[in-house]
């Protein structure tokens, strides 16, 4: 009875891992009702810096390899809830990350709390549509004192 538990663990474990537990996962969360924006859209909202702000959700090793956007406000998904109160409310919002699947996610929280949203996008996405990232750096580890 154990190994019969136990191949149809591995058996399940296996189908999981060949979906990259996205089929568990899109089951359990409705599609963002986000706006995905594509690089004209964004672009044209870029030409008024003084009125939108770009939320990057992208983890700082996804920034530094991947590229991003000169200017952001830098809050993980995870952490969104935490921080709203630290996301101006006077500017027109554009959540940042790889594919817009994250950024939608964040784009519908904050549009449900009363921030003003122009959408969502793939910085990924905005670069395969001739858009520019720009190659970020981590900032330097300070050095620790001995």
């Amino acid at each position: 009875m154990h190994k019969l538990i136990l191949i149809a663990l591995l058996a399940a474990a296996t189908a999981f891992a060949q979906t990259g537990g996205q089929g568990a996962a899109q089951g359990k969360t409705a599609p963002s009702k986000a706006k995905v924006l594509n690089r004209a859209e964004l672009d044209a909202l870029l030409s008024h810096p003084d009125r939108v702000l770009l939320l990057n959700l992208r983890r700082p090793d996804e920034v530094s390899t991947i590229g991003g956007f000169p200017v952001y406000l830098s809050i993980q998904i995870g952490e969104l809830e935490k921080h709203l109160s630290e996301i101006p409310k006077d500017r027109v919002i554009v959540t940042v990350s790889n594919h817009a699947g994250r950024a939608g996610r964040a784009a519908d929280i904050l549009g449900s709390k009363g921030f003003k949203v122009a959408g969502a996008v793939g910085a990924q996405t905005y670069e395969s549509e001739g858009g520019k990232l720009l190659k970020i750096e981590p900032p330097k580890q300070a050095a620790e004192k001995k």
